[in-house]
């Protein structure tokens, strides 16, 4: 059990890993603090792919003062050479005390840590039972470390009434600046942004990571699941095709022209088979994983996200909502099913944050 201090350091050091979003992939976002009675001598979080980890940035901060410290970070400090040195032999060297860490390291090559400090005579505590302070910072990576799949996350905006549009097929724009921002800053930490054919024809989504004072190190894929491959290509996505790849996942019964067209266009097409009249998600998610896309999110339309969700696909869920009504005659959310907010086999994680008029709440699906 974590007592009060050891939870507010971890927090903080929590706070301080997200930082890192959309710059440090493949690696995990971490946070680190050290601290020497009450006082924080030291914080930092791993910025860039390829630079200094959380725990040697923190640890240049505090100087001298790393001596005798407790370092809190949110994942196991790793035991391997990468392109930096190994962490747990870092906190030996600078003469750190005590660590506590949230989340074991689920890689091979990194884990065993812990087992070193410990073989150094530091006192070590952790895993800790928070998801929040752990793998809660980054889920995706230890969803895809874990499992070798595609870790999926929706993006719903959805009025006080659970509506998503005033009518079919027709965009409505229910958040406002703040909330789009903070989509952009979630969007650039994913691999991938998926949406399905009819949310690309009625929004004329770009799908990039826009309105940051930031770029992704690795601009996500944007990926259009279409079951006959009938996508127009003078359309914003493949307008901008230049900036990040486009990737169309089609059904087994498109004709090959429109194959060969959307080619030209510069997307990636591939074919998967059909359940239905549907494409097969399943498969879907597994040629994105094929990709190399560990980390994608679904933002619409909403019978997508239903059927994600409908064949336990779905690991997060992102609720933006607003306090508008658009009525009875609006486009429900899902057409059918119970809500995941409404759901037992869905957590939510953290408290709701307030971007203007809109509020964010995140769900985790229960395992």
């Amino acid at each position: 059990m974590l007592d009060e201090r050891d939870k507010k350091w971890l927090t903080y050091a929590a706070e301080l890993a997200i930082k890192g979003r959309g710059r440090v992939h493949p690696n995990p976002m971490v946070g680190c603090v050290l601290v020497k009675g009450d006082r924080m001598v030291g914080e930092g979080w791993h910025q860039e792919y390829g630079s200094n980890h959380a725990e040697v940035v923190a640890t240049t901060n505090a100087q001298a003062d790393a001596i005798g410290s407790t370092a809190y970070v949110t994942l196991e400090p790793c035991n391997h050479e990468g392109k930096t040195g190994p962490c747990s032999e870092h906190l030996i060297k600078v003469g750190v005390k005590k660590v506590v860490f949230a989340a074991s390291d689920p890689g091979v090559a990194a884990a065993g840590g812990a087992k070193r400090l410990k073989e150094a005579g530091i006192e070590v505590r952790g895993p800790v039972d928070d998801f929040s302070l752990g793998e809660g910072v980054d889920p995706a990576f230890f969803y895809s470390a874990r499992y070798d799949h595609t870790y999926l996350a929706l993006k719903l905006a959805v009025s006080e009434d659970d509506k998503i549009a005033e009518t079919v097929g027709v965009r409505t724009f229910l958040t406002g600046e703040q909330a789009n921002t903070e989509v952009h800053r979630i969007r650039s930490g994913f691999d991938g942004i998926v949406v399905g054919a009819n949310t690309f024809r009625a929004d004329d989504p770009f799908l990039t990571v826009r309105q940051l004072p930031y770029e992704p190190r690795v601009p996500p894929t944007r990926i259009v699941i279409s079951s006959d491959g009938d996508l127009c290509t003078q359309s914003n996505l493949f307008g901008s095709i230049g900036r990040s790849p486009v990737l169309v996942i089609a059904g087994e019964t498109t004709s090959a022209n429109s194959i060969n067209r959307l080619r030209s266009a510069g997307a990636i097409v591939e074919v998967v088979k059909c359940v239905g009249k549907r494409v097969d998600l399943v498969e879907s998610l597994q040629v994105m994983w094929e990709k190399g896309l560990k980390s994608v999110m679904c933002e619409g339309g909403a019978d997508l996200a239903q059927a994600f969700c409908a064949l336990d696909l779905a690991q997060r869920l992102y609720l933006f909502r607003t306090g508008r009504i658009l009525g009875p005659k609006a486009v429900p959310v899902f057409s059918e099913g119970p809500l995941p907010w409404n759901s037992n086999l869905w957590k939510q994680r953290g408290n709701e944050v307030n971007f203007g008029k809109d509020v964010l709440t995140i769900y985790d699906r229960e395992r």
